[in-house]
């Protein structure tokens, strides 16, 4: 291949996704990992959310979200009592959730990446080092140097020596109970299609365990266990039995983990950006390990491709910083609420957990907040605007209003979906009362980068997009590349929408 344009330290799903979005862009990529290759086998993260989905059908990997398991249905007990149960609304064509193995997953993305002449992948690369000037970035893998304009790594938690070339820290907490993770075959009826969580159930006195359906007649269960525990074939298919009873199964895998609370003191440093668990760490409980890393793919990709293609000002990359970092932050703040729960540090954190799971008060059960997309509302991006404020979080397995910085719900049209129209560039939607054909003459001559402009009603022929988005005629809606709201401007003029993209752009390029 040509000269990279960007090295992905890190051949993982996060890894796979950040090289396959930025080939999309035109970008040359190369891919280094330490394995001598792909290794096989084992559930590992398994729930992948809609808005995933969604990003990697971008990225060419729309099989993830058609092979998986979706389900919409998720029910927690106490014991062996049903305590409450929360489904997911549906938004679009693609399900809010499916169920898939990370070594189909990653099956997938390979097939996808093989297709993609601008990516390389290079095994048996364990980069010791990272040295960057104001050119590029140099990359030892042992006596080996390769250099790019630009690294993003997604090496996994274990990067400690490429975080300490880089100066950056990696503090946080790991927990002391353990979780026993099998991968089992079986025919279990009424739980093909339903999450189960049971909290302190007879077969795991005074912890947990989680159910959740996968393809092929699969099933992933993970129970708590002490931290000095060692389970062994006799231990794991007696904790089976007692779940399924004496129906046949097959062990397909098992394996065990602790699981950490951690976050990087920075996701840029120069000319290079941290993604997924290289850069955060959270606690498994609401899936929101992978489905943040993947939104810090698509983050980084679209920045690096912007700021390649010399279409972007000087703080857009430092806006990678300041958005996935305050995400990761907030994943840190609501598992670690989920694990205050689930494994009480305090007299007082007892009592009160029993009270309110004995006593049935649901609103003080904590299982864990499922995985959604972080919003930039406060990003410094967005151009906030008063009379469309954030509501803050919706419900569990609801959609949020939208409003700047918000996702763009992913609403069908004729042929498709909404936001496939918007990963080319920037995308602005024009209510009825605005005049296309001057916002085209006029911000064509004063943005550089990937923008094209689209009425609402011609979106989907009906002028009912409009009203299923809330939008207001004289409206424009400026909508990322990686679909999130930029802006909604009321009473919009070109002269206004162009302001609110070079903020989107961090400021437009010196020329």
């Amino acid at each position: 291949m040509n000269q990279a344009q960007v090295i992905v330290v890190g051949a993982g799903p996060v890894g796979q996704s950040a090289a396959l979005l930025l080939a999309r862009w035109g970008v040359q990529v190369l891919v280094l990992d330490q394995r001598p290759g792909r290794g096989s086998g084992g559930s590992k993260s398994i729930c992948q959310q809609r808005d995933v989905l969604d990003i990697w059908a971008a990225a060419g990997a729309g099989k993830v979200a058609e092979e998986g398991l979706a389900w919409t249905t998720a029910r927690t007990y106490y014991r062996d009592r049903e305590l409450f149960s929360w489904t997911f609304e549906r938004e679009g064509p693609l399900p809010p959730c499916v169920n898939i193995s990370q070594a189909r997953t990653e099956q997938i993305l390979d097939e996808a990446i093989a297709g993609q002449p601008l990516i390389e992948v290079r095994w048996d690369h364990e980069v010791t080092g990272l040295s960057q000037d104001a050119s590029g970035v140099s990359v030892h893998c042992g006596q080996r140097r390769l250099r790019a304009p630009y690294v993003l790594v997604c090496a996994g938690a274990r990067a400690q020596g490429i975080r300490a070339s880089l100066g950056v820290s990696f503090s946080g907490e790991t927990f002391a109970d353990q979780f026993l993770i099998c991968d089992i075959k079986a025919d279990l009826p009424g739980l093909e299609s339903e999450r189960r969580f049971y909290f302190d159930p007879v077969w795991n006195p005074g912890r947990q365990v989680l159910i959740h359906p996968c393809p092929g007649g699969t099933y992933r269960i993970d129970w708590q266990i002490a931290p000095d525990f060692i389970p062994t074939d006799v231990d794991i298919s007696r904790k089976i039995r007692q779940i399924i009873g004496d129906r046949p199964y097959e062990l397909l895998w098992h394996s065990t983990y602790r699981f950490h609370s951690r976050i990087a003191s920075r996701m840029r440093v120069g000319r290079v950006l941290l993604a997924g668990d290289c850069a955060h760490l959270v606690a498994p409980f609401g899936a929101r390990g992978l489905n943040s890393g993947v939104p810090d793919a698509e983050n980084a990709a679209w920045k690096l491709a912007f700021a390649l293609n010399g279409w972007a000002g000087p703080e857009l990359l430092e806006s990678y910083h300041a958005e996935r970092h305050a995400a990761a932050l907030e994943n840190l703040e609501i598992t670690a609420a989920t694990m205050r729960f689930l494994a009480p540090g305090s007299v007082e954190e007892r009592m009160r957990r029993r009270a309110a799971l004995e006593g049935g008060r649901i609103e003080e059960v904590d299982s864990g907040r499922f995985a959604e997309p972080f919003w930039y509302v406060d990003s410094p991006l967005t151009t906030p605007e008063p009379a469309r404020p954030f509501l803050g979080r919706p419900p569990k397995g609801a959609l949020c209003t939208p409003a700047p910085g918000v996702i763009l719900p992913d609403l069908p049209l004729p042929g498709g979906r909404l936001r496939e129209f918007t990963r080319d560039g920037f995308l602005v939607l024009l209510g009825d009362m605005c005049d296309s054909s001057l916002f085209v003459q006029v911000l064509g001559k004063v943005i550089p980068a990937p923008l094209a402009v689209r009425g609402l009603a011609e979106m989907d022929g009906t002028g009912s997009l409009a009203e299923r988005l809330g939008a207001g005629p004289d409206e424009a809606w400026l909508i990322r590349p990686d679909s999130h709201i930029a802006a909604i401007i009321p009473h919009a003029g070109p002269e206004s929408v162009a302001a609110a993209v070079s903020r989107a752009l961090g400021g437009f390029p010196d020329t």
